[in-house]
């Protein structure tokens, strides 16, 4: 089966040739949970780990994680029952043995983190204080400075890298390509630095194995939680190389993002699925809790449940916006666990003590990504993958709250597991034969307009059909004005024409995947996963079949 037949990406990045070298062991790309992690854990394994940033380290999505990081820490909890509602919130597809890596080694790696430094918040009794958030049946969301978790977690990795002069590292850096050998395994990377130094403009790093976790997509729409800086980048890089592609049309959109306004763009404030878990709740404009009776946890069920349940709801009264009532929760309340919060709605002009939030649905996370197994591998040799960037098959369809956080950590510790004693022998890189080529900068806005249209919460087949005939459209809207923007928006095309792609096969509705023209589920046909690979720039895509992982004789 095969997708997109003319829709063509270039091949490989136009890209001023290599002004500069260098040589290590292991590039990681990427400065969050999972670059980070990876980094600290291979220094003392290999000679050299040099980490490529494309702002600074505290630039990516780790930063903005509000609620926390799931474990099964508490009392009665166990990984057992954190699978359990992984698989169900997965909608199927997840990967069973994925999810129970993640939850078997998740509280050992949450112990690890806050031995590392991370001061997570405590109860009086001096216990870890743990929370709930949609999805899950127990408390086990562990959090710091009640709404700043990836901010505290981001800090503790950071100065731990600061007390690691052998980690090299190197900010301002956008990961262009990936050079590859006679055999098409790692042989580098060509990055761009941004600025003046020591090294400046394109360069080459030659190096034997690459780990990327350089995070999201989420600029690929208009509204987004996701920072600048995550515009598929790695994802792109992965595919250009011949990296397989697994799930991208299971793209979660976060129900409760503060609305600001029809023309609002770009990064949106997030409103945390703990302000529910707390026992905030949603009510529409003549003040009815429309999720009582739409699923047993109510305003806590899984995120695809709530953002459709938000969509129906505005398309039925032609309002923009639901509202989150958390009035009731009090000002002591709201300064203590979600000061961050608190402060960002005011700064909007909304005062949650006394006010009603308006939210609406929004990209948040790409559940799927560069296909991995469960040590980080790839399709490709010497590339690794951890983080959102990578599909490792714990979200499936529609990740469980506060899964992402703990995702990168645990994998992240896996590759550092085995990526020293698979290091390949050191390798020159061969003439690159693929195309290059660039995209137009000003091509962006109207590629996001068009994915959030026709590619976001609510899909069907005229919609992704009108998608896929824009995408093509801009593809050949070329320049040879290189510059970020136009390497970007190559990078956001390259996955918006397998997004696409993927979303336009899956005729059923599956977790965070609604096609309003198939809208159930449909295992006979669909339980399997969808995997991109990019042929000569061309998207080709294939089905495999699997089982359902959320039933009990699975």
């Amino acid at each position: 089966m095969s997708a997109n037949p003319g829709g063509r990406a270039p091949a490989r990045l136009l890209a001023p040739d290599p002004g500069w070298t260098t040589e290590c062991d292991v590039v990681v790309i990427g400065s969050g949970i999972a670059g980070l992690t990876a980094a600290l854990r291979l220094r003392d394994r290999v000679d050299k780990v040099l980490v490529v940033t494309k702002d600074v380290l505290d630039a990516g999505s780790t930063q903005w994680a509000q609620g926390g990081i799931a474990a099964a820490l508490g009392p009665g909890d166990t990984p057992e029952q954190h699978e359990h509602d992984t698989l169900v919130a997965g909608a199927g597809a997840c990967d069973r043995d994925a999810v129970r890596v993640l939850v078997t080694e998740g509280p050992e790696a949450v112990r690890e983190l806050i031995a590392l430094g991370t001061i997570f918040d405590h109860d009086p009794d001096g216990e870890l204080s743990l929370t709930r958030e949609g999805g899950h049946l127990r408390d086990r969301i562990a959090h710091a400075g009640g709404d700043a978790t990836g901010a505290e977690i981001q800090r503790a990795l950071i100065a731990a890298i600061e007390r690691a002069p052998e980690i090299e590292v190197i900010p301002h850096a956008l990961a262009v390509d990936l050079l590859l050998d006679d055999e098409g395994g790692v042989a580098g990377v060509t990055v761009h630095v941004m600025g003046e130094g020591q090294r400046d403009g394109v360069g080459a790093v030659h190096c034997r194995a690459v780990v990327l976790a350089s995070g999201g997509l989420g600029q690929v729409f208009s509204q987004t939680t996701n920072p600048a800086v995550a515009t598929g980048d790695g994802v792109a890089i992965a595919a250009r190389a011949g990296a397989v592609l697994r799930d991208l049309e299971f793209v979660q959109f976060h129900p409760t993002v503060m609305y600001l306004g029809p023309e609002s763009r770009g990064q949106q404030p997030l409103i945390s699925e703990a302000v529910r878990g707390e026992g905030a709740f949603l009510v529409d404009f003549a003040g009815r809790r429309f999720m009582q009776g739409q699923h047993e946890l109510a305003d806590l069920a899984p995120r695809d449940v709530v953002a459709k349940a938000i969509t129906r709801e505005m398309f039925e009264t032609g309002q923009p916006h639901m509202w989150l009532d958390a009035r009731h929760l009090g000002a002591g309340f709201w300064e203590r666990r979600f000061p961050t919060i608190l402060a960002t709605a005011r700064r909007y002009g909304v005062d949650p003590v006394t006010e009603l939030i308006p939210v609406a649905p929004a990209c948040h996370y790409a559940s799927g990504g560069v296909a991995t197994d469960l040590w980080g591998r790839t399709s490709v040799p010497g590339l690794y993958a951890t983080g959102e960037v990578a599909c490792s098959g714990v979200h499936g369809a529609n990740r469980l709250a506060s899964n992402s956080l703990l995702e990168g950590l645990v994998f992240s510790r896996r590759i550092a597991q085995v990526l020293p004693d698979e290091l390949r022998e050191r390798d020159r890189p061969v003439p690159d034969p693929r195309t290059p080529g660039l995209v137009s900068g000003s091509a962006r806005r109207e590629l996001q307009e068009a994915m959030t249209a026709w590619v976001g919460v609510l899909r069907s087949a005229s919609g992704l059909a009108e998608a896929e005939i824009l995408i093509d459209k801009l593809a050949g809207d070329t320049t040879e004005l290189v510059d970020q923007e136009s390497w970007e928006t190559t990078n956001l095309l390259t996955v918006s024409a397998a997004l696409a792609a993927a979303a336009a096969l899956r005729e059923e509705t599956r977790g965070s995947h609604w096609r309003e023209d198939f809208p159930d589920r449909d295992d006979d046909r669909w339980s399997g996963h969808f995997d991109c690979v990019l042929v000569d720039g061309t998207t080709r895509v294939t089905f495999a079949p699997a089982t359902p992982t959320d039933r009990e004789d699975s």
